[in-house]
């Protein structure tokens, strides 16, 4: 008869971690992140959190997620044909950015050859996004069961540009009555994409992103009823977003935390409504000079997405921080995906990170301070007033001051900067991208610049 392995307990664990440590403090173990939560060497029944079990609410057409790629471009038959390869080799659904979102017949042209039905098609348009989404109801042709993405985010724009063209208020409430206008004719549509990827590739904490989301949907779905949407309707046309990067096991709990977090606002809103979460690559983690490890950051990336129960998951191409992607990062992008999918089989299992002491504790810590984040922006007037005030972007700078030292007193590493340096780089291509656009004079708010954590040492290693 077998004998089971002994159950080792924590003062078994100490006095081998004491042994370990050779003199230094148990204690030395214990870590703060950015958000002041203690990160403590061991989870157990001791320390246990109640469990969470946080999956996706459903398969995406019989897989497990979404996978949705990002494609950009002015000309529609260059869109077009990387549309149709994105989706004939692998994706389910594609994101659309660049001039061919300026109007109706150059949309349609990007879009021939895609059944919208089967495809959903997302806008990534900035301030422009009433225009473009309503660019893309025309290019829809008016079917009920087009599945349409207008991803709605003026809130983003304006904080990442310092400015819009006219009061940020007016933008908001333009997206909300174009969401009104176009929910009788496609009720399968959605409507607002309320993401903290600004304060994320800012540099702010995951409290920080967690809690701007929130709020972003917060004020999305209040202008939605505004503009006459059931509240229902309105939690339903919410997308959320969230960023993961190459630190796996946080950025899967901040998926599992902002489900929770959507659970009670969604409640406190008046209707629960199951999340639907998109999760995007971080940029901030990319490396320029070198940037054939990115393909390591996105892969644990996309891990987190797939494991942590993103409904959607969006990988960025591995040479982004040159450029616009091209049509090789793009194909790595979706393969990358497809390999976690179909090879690694991730899917299988829903919510695999359920019954991990660490994990369950993780997603509960970063749920509460993100709600607290989101309390805090509720008592300075709502999203829009910490913007226009700089509170929000005051919390972020601290933030990512915080972050950028442990990079520079060499907490962490980055492969391919800081250690493991490539002395003979392969070079990588990239399309030409326009500039940004110019804010405007309508309004004004303190930006919040996005970050590289790696642009601080590639000078050194360049």
């Amino acid at each position: 008869m077998t004998q089971p392995f002994p159950i080792p307990t924590p003062t078994d664990w100490r006095a081998e971690a004491e042994k370990a440590l050779k003199g230094r403090a148990l204690e030395g173990l214990v870590h703060l992140d950015a958000d002041g939560l203690t990160i403590r060497p061991l989870y157990g029944r001791a320390n246990a959190a109640d469990a969470v079990f946080a999956p996706r609410a459903v398969g995406a057409d019989g897989r497990p997620w979404d996978l949705r790629t990002l494609v950009e471009g002015d000309d529609p038959e260059a869109v077009n044909a990387a549309v149709l390869t994105d989706l004939e080799g692998g994706a389910a659904s594609v994101i659309l950015a660049g001039a061919v979102l300026s109007d109706s017949e150059p949309l349609s042209r990007a879009l021939n050859g895609v059944s919208m039905e089967l495809a959903p098609v997302a806008l990534h348009a900035g301030i422009d996004g009433p225009d473009a989404a309503n660019a893309l109801a025309v290019a829809a042709k008016g079917s009920p069961r087009a599945r349409l993405l207008f991803h709605m985010d003026p809130l983003t724009a304006f904080a990442t540009a310092g400015g819009s063209p006219r009061p940020i208020a007016a933008h908001v409430e333009l997206a909300a009555n174009t969401a009104a206008r176009h929910a009788g004719a496609y009720p399968e549509a959605t409507f607002f994409l309320a993401t903290g990827r600004a304060a994320h590739e800012a540099g702010g904490s995951a409290g920080q992103e967690l809690g701007f989301a929130a709020a972003a949907a917060a004020t999305y779905v209040r202008a939605a009823v505004d503009a006459g949407l059931s509240v229902e309707r309105a939690l339903g046309g919410t997308v959320l977003g969230v960023s993961v990067d190459a630190e796996y096991f946080d950025s899967l709990a901040r998926v599992r935390a902002l489900r929770l977090m959507w659970r009670s606002l969604s409640r406190a809103l008046g209707h629960e409504t199951p999340a639907v979460i998109e999760a995007r690559s971080s940029r901030r983690m990319l490396a320029a000079t070198d940037p054939w490890p990115n393909l390591l950051r996105l892969t644990a990336a996309g891990f987190a997405g797939a494991v942590g129960g993103a409904e959607a998951v969006v990988l960025d191409g591995f040479s982004r921080a040159r450029g616009r992607p091209d049509a090789f990062a793009r194909r790595q992008a979706r393969n990358t995906q497809l390999v976690l999918m179909e090879e690694a089989r991730l899917g299988r299992v829903a919510d695999p990170a359920a019954g991990s002491w660490f994990l369950d504790h993780r997603t509960r810590d970063l749920a509460e301070v993100g709600w607290a984040e989101f309390q805090k922006i509720e008592r300075e007037g709502g999203l829009i007033a910490s913007l226009h005030g700089g509170a929000i972007q005051q919390r972020v700078a601290r933030s990512r001051e915080a972050l950028l030292k442990t990079y520079q007193d060499g907490g962490v590493h980055l492969v391919g900067v800081t250690k493991f340096v490539d002395a003979d780089v392969r070079p990588v291509s990239v399309e030409d991208a326009p500039p940004p656009s110019a804010p405007g004079d309508g309004d004004r708010c303190r930006l919040l610049t996005p970050v590289r954590w790696a642009e601080t040492f590639e000078g050194e290693v360049a």
